[in-house]
C-alpha cells in the first residue's frame, strides 16, 4: 500500500551549473496550467492505485519555492484537497531556494501544512557559489534559514555539496562550522557527480573544470563524518545526518524499498510492483494526461530478482544495513542463499560486515559503496 507521495515542480529561476534533474526556466512557462494538470494527475493516479492514509509528501524540483505566493497557495491547497487523509505527524517537506523566501511565504507554507524544509545551501563560500551557479549568497542562507525557525519551524534540513570545482579540505571545513552553528534538525551532504546534459559536464569535456581528485574528495567525506558525529549528528544513511528522531522518513521510503507516488513533469514512481516513469517535457505531460490521464514515458514491472536487487543496493544506504530476519519475511529466501557470493567477496575486502543480524556497510565501505552496490546485480 502506497504511504508517500513525491511532487515534482520543474520551474527554477536559474539553472545551476550541475543540476540534471527535470527543469525549466520559469519564465514565460504555462506553470498555472502544470499545476491543473498536475491535480489532474493525482486525482486520477489516486483512482487507479487507492491509499489509506499518506506518511510523506516531498516537494522537490526543479525550485518549488519559485513559484510566486497564489501558485504556492493552489499547490498546497492541491496537496490538502487530494492526498489526505495525512497519518498521525506526516512529514510534508518543501525543497528551498535560500533566496526565495520571504516570510510571507514561509507562513504560507507553514499555514498549508508544511512541516520540514529542505533548502539547497551547498556550500557557505560566496565566490563557490558562484562557481555552481547558485545565485544565492551565505548571508541569503543565514537570513532564509533564521527567519523559518522565527515563522516556527523546527525540522530543518540544509543541502551541502563537497568536491566541488576548486574547493579544497580547508572550504569544507569552513562549511561545516558555520553550518554547525546554525541550529538545524538534518544535513545532507553529496559529492559533487558531474551528469551529462548539464554546464560542469561540457566545462569538463574542455578540460575546464578542475575537480578534487578522489582521494581528496574521500578524505573530505571522512572529515563530514567525523565532524557530524562530534557536533550530534547520527549518519543513518550515506549522506545523511539527523538529530533526534529527525531522519527524513520520505527517503527512508526509498532506502526501505516501499512504495511511492511521483507526480509531475519528469517523476517517478514505484507502485503495485510497477516502477514508473513521466515524460519530461511540459507540453509532452499535457499532452499525455489529456489522451491517456496518465503521463507515463515508461512502465517497468518489477521482477522478484530486481526486487531482491533493489531491497540490498537501497537498504544497504542505511547505517543499519539490511536486517536478514526481514529480507527472508519478505522474500521467503534467505539472503545468504541468493547472494552468497557477493556478501563473502565484499565481506573478504573489508567493506560489508554483519552484526545482530544485519548486513551493512563498513566505513571503508561507504567509501567505496557505489561498487558495493553495483555487485548485488544478479548476473
Amino acid at each position: 500500500m502506497v504511504q508517500a507521495a513525491y511532487i515534482h515542480i520543474p520551474f527554477c529561476q536559474h539553472i545551476c551549473h550541475y543540476c540534471d534533474f527535470n527543469k525549466v526556466f520559469i519564465e514565460r512557462q504555462p506553470v498555472d496550467q502544470y499545476l491543473d494538470y498536475l491535480e489532474k494527475e493525482i486525482i486520477n493516479t489516486v483512482q487507479k492505485v487507492p491509499f489509506d492514509s499518506i506518511k510523506t509528501i516531498f516537494v522537490g524540483g526543479g525550485t518549488p519555492t519559485a513559484l510566486n505566493m497564489e501558485q504556492t497557495k493552489k499547490l498546497l491547497e492541491i496537496i490538502n484537497r487530494h492526498l489526505r487523509p495525512f497519518a498521525p505527524n506526516c512529514e510534508l517537506t518543501f525543497e528551498a531556494n535560500p533566496g526565495d523566501l520571504p516570510k510571507e511565504k514561509l507562513n504560507v507554507l507553514l499555514e498549508g501544512g508544511v512541516n520540514r524544509i529542505s533548502f539547497g545551501v551547498q556550500t557557505f563560500r560566496d565566490e563557490l557559489l558562484e562557481k555552481i551557479g547558485r545565485k544565492h549568497t551565505r548571508e541569503d542562507a543565514f537570513l532564509a534559514i533564521r527567519e523559518a525557525q522565527e515563522v516556527g519551524f523546527k525540522n530543518i534540513n540544509v543541502d551541502i555539496i563537497y568536491a566541488l570545482p576548486g574547493q579544497t579540505i580547508e572550504d569544507v571545513k569552513e562549511t561545516l562550522d558555520i553550518a554547525f552553528t546554525l541550529d538545524v534538525q538534518h544535513f545532507s551532504a553529496y559529492s559533487l557527480i558531474v551528469e551529462p546534459k548539464t554546464v560542469f559536464y561540457n566545462l569538463m569535456n574542455k578540460g575546464k573544470l578542475r575537480l578534487p581528485g578522489e582521494d581528496h574528495e574521500a578524505k573530505m567525506y571522512e572529515i563530514v563524518m567525523d565532524e557530524m558525529e562530534k557536533h550530534g549528528y547520527n549518519q543513518y544513511e550515506i549522506s545523511n545526518f539527523s538529530k533526534g528522531d529527525n531522519k527524513s522518513r520520505h527517503n527512508l521510503t526509498y532506502w526501505n524499498n516501499e512504495e511511492y507516488y511521483g507526480f509531475g513533469a519528469g517523476a517517478h514512481s514505484y507502485a503495485n510492483g510497477e516502477r514508473i516513469q513521466n515524460v519530461g517535457p511540459l507540453k509532452q505531460y499535457f499532452n499525455k494526461i489529456d489522451e491517456t490521464g496518465f503521463p507515463y514515458l515508461d512502465v517497468h514491472k518489477v521482477t522478484e530478482k530486481e526486487r531482491m536487487e533493489e531491497e540490498l543496493f537501497l537498504g544497504l544506504r542505511k547505517t543499519k544495513g539490511v536486517s536478514k530476519t526481514a529480507f527472508r519475511n519478505k522474500f521467503n529466501v534467505e539472503m545468504d542463499q541468493v547472494f552468497a557470493k557477493q556478501l563473502q567477496s565484499n565481506q573478504e575486502q573489508g567493506l560489508l560486515e554483519e552484526e545482530d543480524g544485519h548486513v551493512r556497510l563498513t566505513r571503508k565501505g561507504k567509501l567505496l559503496g557505489n561498487e558495493v552496490f553495483q555487485s548485488f546485480l544478479i548476473d
